[in-house]
């Protein structure tokens, strides 16, 4: 199961979200039919999402306040809680892979910056400039959100504003969960801001015992309530996915006033998603089961 961001999605770029969400859940499930493990195919299905600039996600991210594309994003195993993520890297395409070389190669969780670059670079990941991450499309809608915010003022975290965080969840024949979640952060941030993406228990987590768990939304309130590891331990007490979704939703809104989206996905194939936006991206396969769509509050 996949997400491709929770916010007001206009009509105009409905197409192109489902287009997305689509060949990444099947490029997710291609890796599983062959035989490999959820976490194959959890970083396939975001690398899709990745090279598809319809996402705030690799080449196409919004861009920070200094006009360049800083990028984060986890991966985790619920089979052995194994995780990895970088945060702040601007010059790897695909942050995903970066983060799972992370999980397989360090001892370490968490890279960032120019540290990340490096680890990526020895362990095989080419660099890339950071224009080459930029499209002409964000250049634009920086300059006038900029311009609109200076003359008017504007609010960062509206729903209305874009949030195309992508991420996935999935369920492997061996039994085990993995997530993953990528995402060039909210337009116009701080240079160095991390939002809850990339961060373990807040915009992602997987434990086989409880639930796999990919947000994508306004990140502060994310991670104050880490949102991620809260909605596992409700499924590990008991409840079905939809329930935790739907709890964590209402648990975002009411506690600390945020707005996004959420998958779920425990070890007996149970699923859930919900979102407190107007519209979310999504899209699900299992045997003999294709579905997708913009889900509407």
């Amino acid at each position: 199961m996949v997400h491709g961001g929770a916010w007001a999605i206009p009509d105009d770029l409905v197409e192109a979200h489902l287009i997305g969400v689509r060949n990444a859940v099947d490029a997710g499930w291609r890796i599983l039919e062959s035989g490999c493990s959820s976490l194959d195919a959890v970083e396939a299905a975001v690398v899709v999402m990745e090279n598809d600039e319809a996402f705030d996600a690799g080449r196409g991210s919004f861009l920070n306040r200094e006009g360049k594309v800083q990028l984060d994003a986890l991966i985790m195993d619920g089979a052995t809680l194994r995780a990895g993520g970088v945060g702040c890297v601007e010059h790897i395409a695909n942050p995903i892979r970066a983060a799972r070389k992370v999980l397989s190669e360090s001892p370490h969780v968490y890279f960032v910056a120019e540290g990340a670059e490096r680890f990526a670079k020895e362990h095989g990941i080419p660099l890339c400039k950071n224009e080459d991450l930029i499209i002409p499309r964000e250049v634009e809608r920086l300059r006038a959100y900029q311009d609109l915010a200076t003359s008017e003022g504007q609010e960062p975290f509206a729903p209305e504003i874009s949030h195309d965080t992508v991420g996935g969840v999935a369920l492997d024949r061996s039994g085990n969960i993995a997530a993953a979640t990528s995402t060039g952060g909210t337009l116009n941030k701080a240079p160095g801001r991390l939002g809850d993406s990339s961060l373990i228990g807040c915009g992602c987590y997987a434990d086989n015992e409880s639930a796999a768990v990919s947000l994508t939304g306004w990140g502060e309130p994310i991670m104050k309530l880490v949102l991620a590891k809260w909605s596992a331990d409700r499924v590990a007490s008991g409840n079905l996915p939809q329930w935790a979704a739907a709890e964590a939703m209402n648990y975002l809104r009411d506690r600390v006033s945020g707005h996004g989206g959420i998958i779920v996905l425990d070890s007996q194939g149970r699923f859930g998603l919900a979102h407190n936006t107007p519209r979310m991206a999504w899209a699900l396969r299992t045997t003999g089961q294709l579905d997708s769509g913009i889900s509407r509050t």
